[in-house]
């Protein structure tokens, strides 16, 4: 299904434009990565429309990706390791914070570890998008770190244990993502930008 849809996008394109093959692979490129996304999309919204936590898994999904935009994090290699990994990430963890309790002291034990490891580790960049720029990176680690802070405290003071607990796993999962052991686990290249400048000492900061 995947390759019918996108030939026949990328058809249609070649017939209207004029494009060279090099501008036609990256709209390739692009095609692919809406189509995994919309269908991953459509699979995690089916399962929690039936599991019936739709509403607990949209407000999760908010509260998680707004960490994970500035302090980025790994990604899968392969579809089906992506549809996994965010079907664990958006279906387990909303439905395992419908009905857990995490003591306040253990709240206070991974705020302190997830903000220092946040602070260690973000940002994680990945091999096809490397953050080459020193500014941009240490912005990224100081608003990274800052949210942790925020999401530390708000699982602390919010009465409502599902959305505390919001809080708290989106700092767990998120420093999962960003941790270098876990780049080793799944064999992915870490601190990326390392590797860019060295073959292109052009773009050193």
């Amino acid at each position: 299904m995947k390759k019918v849809i996108i030939t026949k996008c990328i058809n249609y394109i070649k017939k209207y434009t004029n494009y060279d093959e090099i501008k036609l692979k990256e709209i390739e490129y692009g095609l692919i990565s809406i189509y995994l996304t919309i269908s991953k999309l459509i699979v995690i919204f089916v399962l929690s429309i039936f599991l019936g936590i739709f509403e607990e898994m949209i407000l999760y999904m908010i509260i998680y990706n707004i960490l994970r935009m500035p302090s980025f994090g790994l990604h899968a290699t392969k579809s089906w390791i992506c549809l996994l990994t965010s079907t664990i990430l958006f279906i387990g963890i909303p439905y395992i914070c419908t009905f857990i309790n995490i003591s306040i002291y253990l709240k206070i034990i991974i705020s302190i570890l997830g903000i220092c490891l946040m602070f260690k580790n973000s940002p994680a960049d990945t091999k096809k998008r490397p953050i080459i720029n020193k500014k941009r990176r240490e912005i990224y680690k100081t608003i990274s770190t800052l949210l942790v802070i925020i999401f530390s405290f708000s699982s602390i003071i919010i009465k409502d244990k599902f959305i505390a607990n919001c809080f708290i796993f989106s700092i767990i999962m998120q420093n999962l993502m960003i941790s270098p052991t876990v780049y080793k686990i799944f064999k992915l290249p870490y601190n990326n930008y390392i590797t860019f400048l060295k073959e292109h000492p052009e773009f050193s900061n």
